[in-house]
């Protein structure tokens, strides 16, 4: 009887050592629909911009990048261009690259001259792996009550991030 009871608490062990857990491989924007609460810092003071700091009620891009990515300069450039198709909404671009790196890419494209921009470091990497990022640009759209809307890349244009809005 002890062998019994011994083989059967040890099969029982010995399953749940080797049960394996599900991982769950779908970005969490898609679980977590609303803006994450991201925290970057800004190159023109070095403060930190935060969800928080968002204007309510209004739509909002989240535009992931590096500095050195032609992708990205191309994005950049097209965007600004069509500037006034985005006056009434808020732009975040983040990227996790190094300051300096940012800050001359801020100072390139003169983003100081559109307020709607809030252009920073995402030091830890925090959107990154929220969204499980494969490329760069990567760009997200939230509606004005803060819920996910879309998701573009370099495949798309301009025209198309602007026919979402």
């Amino acid at each position: 009887m002890k062998k019994i009871l011994s083989t059967l608490i040890f099969e029982l062990f010995a399953c749940f050592v080797m049960a394996q857990t599900v991982v769950d491989t779908e970005p969490a924007y898609k679980r977590l629909p609303n803006v994450p609460p991201f925290a970057i810092t800004l190159v023109t003071d070095s403060s930190i911009f935060a969800k928080e700091d968002l204007k309510k009620r209004k739509q909002t891009l989240i535009i992931l990048f590096s500095p050195d990515c032609g992708h990205c300069e191309h994005a950049t450039t097209e965007l600004l261009a069509k500037y006034e198709s985005f006056k009434n909404i808020q732009i975040v671009m983040a990227s996790n690259m190094d300051y300096d790196m940012v800050k001359k890419f801020y100072e390139k494209y003169n983003i100081a001259a559109y307020p709607i921009i809030k252009m920073g470091v995402d030091k830890n990497y925090f959107l990154g792996s929220f969204y499980k990022l494969t490329s760069f640009p990567t760009i997200f759209l939230y509606n004005k009550k803060g819920k996910y809307k879309a998701t573009f890349n370099s495949s798309n244009t301009i025209e198309d991030i602007i026919a979402a809005l």
